[in-house]
């Protein structure tokens, strides 16, 4: 994007953001609130934002794989087909009045209906049998199963031609056995429907997925946010769209749900918050070698120590930009598996809304990622 016109009065809106070589867009687990992505992509498509590196976790690597599969012109409309689906079967429902304990009872309600009769395309009750220990049989391991649909949602070929686009795509799996975190990336694998159900085959609900003779669960189990896969794999300047479905900060609980939603928020915001952290710790720290290497008088920078440590210290900028989802008071526990078509609408909106706050911002954010600095960001509170 270009610089913004310096003639323009100050009541104009906000000037586009000066985007580095590369824009990352790194999606958070996160089951149903994943239309809260849905919502900001959709937004930074309609700013202009071309997404060059899409790398997801679960619900994170589904939207991922809708993005990464599919042609810029059909990206959206696919992301919206999707979201769509999933949440047929609870449309709409009518609220009677603004009540925070009228909606939490009905956000429960819809939450147990998913829970017995499971969701349109995504995944189904599973049969009741007894487990024999073996993940190949597919049965009795697991309460619900991977719906037909899904299995067949992105095809080989779609996801295949991200690379030759220029984009990439990164999904994150555990390996079942060795317990080792796994990412799998359109740069040197190829990746079709099963990496994407591996990635969300959260346990115990769904069961275990195959990929080369080995048993891959839901990335979530290690790491809830595919950020350090894509800083240790940065090679340009990097403006990092992170978006994250649980926040660290939120009221003390009061009743039973308020505990089971607390809990479940600090378990997986938690360690994104630490992932973060120390990542960008560590690339300040590295550009402060840079500054005393720099300071080095010439007679010192062919030392081989010397060398060896401006090798170390090397780094390329970063913009990291969090997009964090926020609860509403009435959104209880089981707030991640809560399909229905009126919640999907209003976290639709509520990504849109982070996108517009962030942008409004943007003459803060475009003079660090000019600076060429390491920085984050969360300039979508309310």
């Amino acid at each position: 994007m270009s610089e913004a016109d310096p003639k323009r009065r100050r009541s104009a809106p906000p000037p586009p953001l000066p985007l580095p070589p590369q824009v990352a867009l790194v999606l958070q687990g996160g089951g149903a609130l994943g239309s809260f992505q849905g919502g900001i992509y959709e937004a930074l498509h309609e700013a202009s934002i071309e997404i060059d590196w899409v790398a997801g976790i679960s619900i994170g690597a589904v939207n991922a794989a809708i993005i990464a599969g599919n042609p810029p012109e059909r990206r959206l409309a696919r992301m919206k087909e999707f979201w769509a689906i999933v949440t047929s079967a609870l449309p709409s429902f009518p609220i009677p009045f603004v009540h925070d304990q009228m909606r939490e009872a009905l956000n429960e309600w819809s939450a147990a209906l998913v829970a017995t009769g499971g969701v349109p395309g995504f995944f189904s009750p599973g049969p009741w049998a007894a487990c024999d220990g073996d993940p190949r049989h597919d049965r009795g391991a697991e309460l619900l199963r991977h719906d037909p649909a899904c299995r067949d949602a992105e095809r080989p070929r779609r996801l295949g031609s991200a690379q030759r686009r220029g984009g990439a795509l990164s999904v994150g799996a555990v390996e079942i056995e060795s317990g080792n975190f796994r990412f799998f990336d359109t740069r040197h694998d190829r990746i079709d429907h099963r990496h994407i159900m591996a990635s969300g085959a959260l346990p115990p609900g769904l069961p275990p997925v195959e990929i080369d003779g080995k048993w891959y669960w839901d990335g979530g189990v290690v790491s809830n946010t595919p950020l350090s896969h894509v800083l240790d794999n940065q090679t340009e300047d990097m403006l990092i769209f992170q978006v994250d479905l649980f926040s660290s900060k939120g009221a003390l609980p009061r009743t039973m749900m308020d505990v089971a939603a607390r809990a479940k928020e600090i378990q997986y915001s938690s360690r994104t918050r630490t992932i973060s952290d120390q990542l960008m710790k560590a690339r300040k720290r590295r550009e402060v070698a840079q500054r005393v290497l720099a300071k080095l008088p010439p007679e010192l920078q062919d030392d081989p120590d010397v060398k060896e440590l401006t090798a170390i210290a090397h780094e390329n900028a970063v913009a990291l930009v969090q997009l964090i989802y926020r609860a509403n008071a009435w959104e209880g526990g089981s707030r991640d598996y809560e399909f229905s078509e009126r919640t999907r609408v209003e976290h639709w909106q509520a990504g849109r809304d982070a996108v517009a706050r962030t942008i409004s911002n943007s003459a803060v954010l475009a003079k660090d990622i000019s600076g060429r600095k390491t920085m984050a960001f969360d300039l979508n509170r309310p």
